[in-house]
């Protein structure tokens, strides 16, 4: 079954900063922004290892994963869950590089997490449910971050 679509992966094209879940050693939390999240087929995201040591670490003893990206103004998005594999040489590892350096990432990168997706959730503010238009949401968050 097919759970990255090509709307998903066009999503996560366009949207720019996603959000990592790990755990550690010890059981507690780990969240990470990331940049670089890619839909690299129909089952696999992918994400660039720039700067993680906490993430690389916490997926080598426990490769649970969860992953969630959200348009800011529309405030709505995917949450991704699946088991993440590490790649740090390779014919994969020389495609998804390059495809990286093709988009503009210039920074080095020291591997590639690539997560096996087992779960694709739609994420939707509340104020969808109170009847509330997508339209009316960007308006107000465009508004808010113009202010800034």
């Amino acid at each position: 079954m097919n759970m990255i679509t090509e709307e998903i992966k066009d999503f996560l094209n366009f949207q720019k900063l996603g959000y990592v879940a790990t755990v550690f050693s010890d059981g507690t939390p780990n969240i990470s922004p990331k940049g670089t999240i890619i839909g690299w087929n129909s089952n696999v995201l992918a994400f660039a290892d720039i700067r993680s040591p906490d993430t690389m670490k916490n997926l080598q003893h426990n490769p649970h994963v969860e992953i969630n990206v959200i348009d800011p103004f529309s405030r709505k998005g995917y949450l991704f869950k699946g088991m993440a594999r590490i790649v740090k040489d390779g014919v994969l590892f020389d495609e998804i590089l390059s495809h990286y350096r093709h988009n503009g990432i210039k920074s080095p990168i020291k591997s590639i997490v690539l997560v096996d997706v087992s779960n694709v959730s739609d994420v939707t503010s509340p104020l969808y449910d109170l009847g509330v238009s997508e339209q009316d949401i960007k308006s107000k968050w465009k508004k808010h971050f113009e202010v800034l």
